[in-house]
């Protein structure tokens, strides 16, 4: 899309309105984002971007829809999705604009019962029937029985290969997640049933709204292991200990949680590895010689 006017047509078209502004909020990481407002004041949030894998959007969208037809947790609605390649013209997704104030309170005893709830709703299979992205990497999501099974193919596997190959985990790091990944059975914990999962948890896709409550953003969802989202959510911290207590008094963890810690961790170490570059190798070999022995 080739201007903000571009983009104001596209999504007037997509809306059946007339777009009165478009302003840039930034702080969009990957896409562009902007508040646009609609005839009769209505204010949308819009993601665009040119050079994405198809289906991103789509991806995102479905995502969303999943998490809030539990109705455990608020995310926003859905309004549009323009997802194909069309010329010139980007891909957005058009979601209900969260106007945002300081937390309340409660904020995060609040997060925690809410993902409590939402992962006790569980998920049909450890996986989806789609795949999906985590930033702008394809996340694979193909079903397995088990959770080790799923965690060592479709997470900790393919992205470990990639870092090795672009020589960002050294060539060793190779052998020590195959350690690591045949080990993974008597690693992972009790067995649970799959959980219905965020998948990209960290602060700030944590959004408050009006009144203080908690939103979330930005999911890569699927059906996995519920210490997954608490596991990301204390990696680079920024939710209070009442947020924790919250979620296992509603739903309480397996013994051994706190000893899985960073073997959850791995997996979005090792996306930052992939998107950023070595600065986070040595804490995901750290992690891996923990627990590969």
């Amino acid at each position: 899309m080739s201007s903000a006017n571009d983009l104001a047509v596209a999504v007037g078209d997509a809306l059946s309105g007339d777009v009165m502004s478009v302003v840039e909020t930034g702080g969009g990481g990957i896409s562009a984002t902007y508040r646009v407002t609609i005839d009769g004041g209505r204010a949308v949030f819009v993601k665009t971007i040119s050079d994405a894998s198809p289906g991103m959007y789509t991806a995102e969208a479905e995502g969303l829809r999943w998490l809030a037809e539990t109705r455990a947790v608020r995310v926003p609605e859905v309004l549009a999705i323009k997802d194909e390649d069309s010329g010139l013209e980007r891909r957005f997704l058009v979601l209900t604009w969260i106007d945002q104030h300081l937390p309340a309170p409660d904020h995060d005893e609040q997060l925690g019962r809410d993902l409590a709830r939402l992962h006790r709703t569980g998920a049909p299979v450890f996986g989806l029937d789609r795949d999906n992205f985590i930033a702008d990497i394809r996340q694979s999501n193909t079903p397995h029985d088990t959770w080790a099974e799923f965690y060592a193919s479709e997470r900790l596997a393919p992205l470990a290969r990639r870092a090795v190959d672009a020589a960002l985990l050294p060539p060793t790091a190779a052998s020590l997640f195959e350690r690591l990944m045949s080990k993974l059975p008597e690693l992972v914990g009790p067995p649970e049933s799959p959980a219905r999962l965020h998948g990209d948890l960290w602060r700030g896709n944590v959004l408050a709204g009006l009144r203080g409550e908690p939103w979330l953003v930005d999911p890569a969802a699927y059906g996995g292991h519920r210490e997954m989202d608490l596991a990301m959510m204390k990696l680079f911290g920024g939710f209070g200990d009442t947020c924790f207590a919250a979620y296992d008094e509603a739903f309480p963890l397996a013994d051994g949680h706190a000893d899985r810690v960073a073997l959850y961790q791995l997996y979005p170490l090792l996306v930052h590895v992939v998107l950023f570059g070595g600065g986070y190798a040595s804490s995901v070999i750290q992690a891996a010689r923990r627990y590969a022995g």
